[in-house]
């Protein structure tokens, strides 16, 4: 059998189950579920790896589910990831109404065009030189940050995201690279979104300490903590010229609480930031100097200041090998120039985290309405969201695991990743200690 014949048998099994795949979409979409707590749509992947005959382990970072397809000969490993989560978007028509919940995202697509693959390739397995392990990871949306504290804990997580909590069991250890597909809010038409830039991002939870007193009586005798959120925000904006523009640097703090009572001059003042960038360098960079004027204004006041450090998300790193291979198959499918390259999302994904130790794509597509995160987002192409991507990942992964899979074990030498897990997780740990040295980067 020829690789072309062995994709036009995948486009027809997927076919046969295009109805099923939408359906799956659908369903997801109208059972939102959060972070970590995606119980409902985890059982809906592990029926379908069921009915597949895909052997799958579940409960990996509480709900993550993995399937795995064996292929004829031991060879790479190709992972074909999918997102379970929604985001809280109470407003949105098909939220859930106790918890807010709502796919204003498209995780759901991910999850249904992740499910279209494997029913494309568990059939053809046996023309495969490598594995394919089929990923439906929890929480990628950086939401209920309490909830996900409590976790942590109690043990249950380290990391607030998904993909990082995988990557920190082990659970990726043995993938030699992957794929993913995302909507594209507001791109009704079939396309492909190819190499598209994803920012990262550093988190702070900050809080000033001043003395309290009365406001009106002796104020004099008070340290207002808010005085000092109030210059650091001006301290922080100052720095923005240093910023170089092609870092994208974004940092965009808020006052979550002010004070106690308006009569006490507030001793208690909490703020929140994130420190956003499209290379880690950079990023480090603008936290050193967002952490110094947080400092020198709490200084200047004669307040106290605590930073604490969260880990957020690492820059999303596109392969170009696998970016190459994915476009010509959407080509295939959709026609010649229908494939958009090289534009710059200032969002963030754990995926990020993921395309700094392995060859990863996370490919943009089109068929949705409105504005991302929002109530009014909607798929107004249910084959493009769906049914599409399912097909363009399907053939991608028999690209790459064809002729003794040449192509994945070429892609797999060449790359140089940033880190090792062991490294990973050496620099988170650094990074909430403190004590990441910029000169190693």
């Amino acid at each position: 059998m020829t690789k072309e014949a062995l994709k036009a048998q995948c486009l027809q099994a997927i076919d046969e189950h295009q109805d099923a795949i939408i359906r799956i979409g659908q369903e997801i979409f109208s059972h939102p579920e959060l972070g970590f707590k995606e119980r409902r749509t985890a059982e809906l992947v592990r029926s379908t790896f069921a009915q597949l005959r895909i052997p799958f382990r579940d409960h990996l970072a509480i709900t993550g589910v993995r399937g795995d397809l064996k292929g004829r000969a031991p060879g790479p490993r190709v992972m074909v990831m999918g997102e379970l989560d929604a985001v809280v978007c109470p407003l949105h028509p098909q939220a859930d109404r106790e918890t807010g919940a709502a796919h204003s995202c498209g995780h759901n697509s991910q999850i249904a065009a992740m499910l279209g693959a494997a029913m494309g390739l568990a059939p053809l397995a046996d023309q495969l030189d490598g594995d394919v392990a089929f990923v439906a990871v929890p929480a990628e949306e950086y939401v209920e940050l309490e909830y996900r504290e409590r976790l942590q804990q109690e043990g249950q997580i380290r990391f607030f995201g998904g993909k990082q909590e995988l990557l920190r069991q082990g659970i990726l250890d043995d993938i030699d690279m992957g794929m993913m597909i995302h909507s594209h809010a507001g791109v009704r038409d079939r396309r492909f979104l190819i190499g598209c830039d994803s920012s990262g991002f550093l988190g702070k939870l900050i809080r000033f300490t001043g003395r309290e007193a009365h406001a009106g009586a002796r104020p004099f005798d008070g340290i207002n903590a808010l005085n000092a959120a109030a210059l650091s925000l001006l301290a922080i904006n100052s720095q923005r010229e240093t910023f170089r523009e092609k870092d994208r640097i974004r940092i965009h703090p808020i006052i979550t609480k002010g004070g106690d009572l308006v009569n006490i001059v507030p001793a208690d003042v909490r703020m929140e930031t994130y420190v956003r960038g499209t290379n880690l360098e950079a990023i480090l960079d603008a936290s050193e100097k967002v952490n110094r004027s947080l400092r020198g204004c709490a200084y200047a006041i004669g307040a106290q200041v605590d930073i604490q450090e969260m880990p957020g998300y690492l820059p999303l790193i596109q392969d170009p090998d696998l970016s190459a291979l994915f476009a010509a198959n959407a080509e295939t499918l959709l026609g010649a120039g229908t494939n958009i390259y090289g534009q710059e999302l200032m969002g963030a994904t754990d995926a990020g985290d993921v395309s700094s130790l392995m060859p990863f794509i996370h490919i943009s597509t089109g068929g949705y309405d409105g504005d991302a995160h929002s109530k009014d987002f909607t798929i107004c192409d249910p084959e493009m969201a769906y049914v599409m991507p399912a097909r363009a990942m399907a053939m991608t992964v028999i690209d790459l695991l064809w002729d003794g899979a040449a192509k994945a074990r070429a892609i797999r030498e060449s790359f140089r990743p940033k880190f090792t897990r062991e490294t990973y997780l050496q620099f988170w740990d650094r990074f909430c200690a403190g004590t990441v040295d910029r000169s190693s980067f």
